[in-house]
């Protein structure tokens, strides 16, 4: 029986998601939160897309948005030139850091002590939580926008991507470069793996992957279109790009072949992220939607629940047949 793709489509923003992420496993399943140019981050429980809250408090676009493992504090970046970081089971405001422009980038270690931003003034700055009032470190290099910014290495490395068309790896010590990677064009996204020490960089219509360790290149894979986000699957089996041309591509990561393709949203695909036990992804787009695909189609997981053959479902249709008719989260 042939199956079909069904995303399931998580409403609620009013403009375009240009950033997700998602926490760890923890004992009350995974969570989701989106960074919205209007100005309002959405948490959401992760194998479902429900709505659990809205971050409220900035003024302007967020760029960035990250939650730490085990879900208890979430971080934004935004256009207002400010920083938050928030109680993530509450949904309080725990701290705004002020910034002098606008913020692209946020990640914390991962004991969720320190906080790392970076954004359009091409500083990275590393916060102590414990203590907002002081000055955060700041390491200064990139000669434009840095675009996103990593823990690296058991947080004893920095990794900064930047409109100078660089990715740059800093001693978290020393503050100083380690290592430069240099690309043509700009880079639209990185994501670390740390279990599998594999990096994953996506510039114009290519993926690349590198070894963690010594920043080597693995392979490249080259997509139709424009790519502004991939992620790799868990177990490294395959991985998932989606851009400028609205679709999702699924692809085989030791073969590098095309696995599927699928076009569900009605806007480029601005971010896309494998949930932590891999079995589904989800993507933010252009339209103002995040939407979740199963990894493996047709299986029963989260609000999945049993699929008809291909003949009986409309092409476009989101709806899902099982225990309720159709599904928006």
């Amino acid at each position: 029986m042939a199956m079909r793709q069904t995303p399931l489509t998580c409403s609620g923003h009013t403009r375009p998601v240009v950033d997700l992420a998602f926490s760890g496993i923890t004992p009350y399943g995974y969570f989701l939160i989106s960074a919205c140019k209007d100005g309002k981050p959405m948490l959401r429980q992760g194998d479902t897309g429900d709505w659990i809250g809205t971050f409220l408090g900035h003024k302007g676009a967020v760029w960035g948005a990250t939650l730490n493992k085990e879900a208890t504090k979430a971080a934004t970046a935004a256009a207002d030139f400010t920083a938050k970081v928030w109680d993530a089971v509450t949904g309080d405001e725990l701290l705004t850091l002020a910034h002098k422009h606008i913020v692209k980038s946020v990640n914390f270690t991962q004991d969720s002590g320190y906080l790392l931003t970076g954004g359009q003034d091409k500083i990275l700055r590393i916060y102590d939580l414990c203590k907002p009032e002081a000055d955060p470190q700041e390491i200064s290099g990139h000669t434009s926008a840095i675009k996103k910014a990593l823990w690296y290495s058991d947080d004893k490395q920095i990794l900064s991507a930047a409109d100078d068309k660089t990715v740059r790896l800093w001693d978290r010590a020393s503050m100083d470069v380690v290592k430069t990677l240099q690309f043509d064009t700009s880079v639209s996204s990185m994501e670390y793996i740390p279990d599998g020490e594999i990096l994953i960089i996506t510039y114009g219509k290519t993926v690349a992957f590198y070894n963690a360790l010594g920043l080597d290149l693995i392979k490249t894979v080259d997509a139709p279109a424009p790519i502004n986000s991939a992620s790799l699957h868990p177990d490294k089996d395959f991985f998932v790009a989606g851009g400028d041309d609205f679709k999702l591509y699924k692809y085989d990561y030791n073969t590098k072949e095309e696995l599927e393709s699928y076009k569900g949203h009605f806007g480029p695909v601005h971010c896309v992220r494998f949930s932590p036990d891999g079995e589904l992804y989800a993507s933010g787009s252009e339209d103002g939607t995040l939407r979740l695909w199963q990894t493996a189609v047709g299986k029963t997981y989260g609000l999945w629940k049993c699929v008809l053959p291909e003949e009986l479902v409309s092409e476009n249709s989101d709806t899902l047949y099982g225990s309720t008719p159709e599904i928006k989260a």
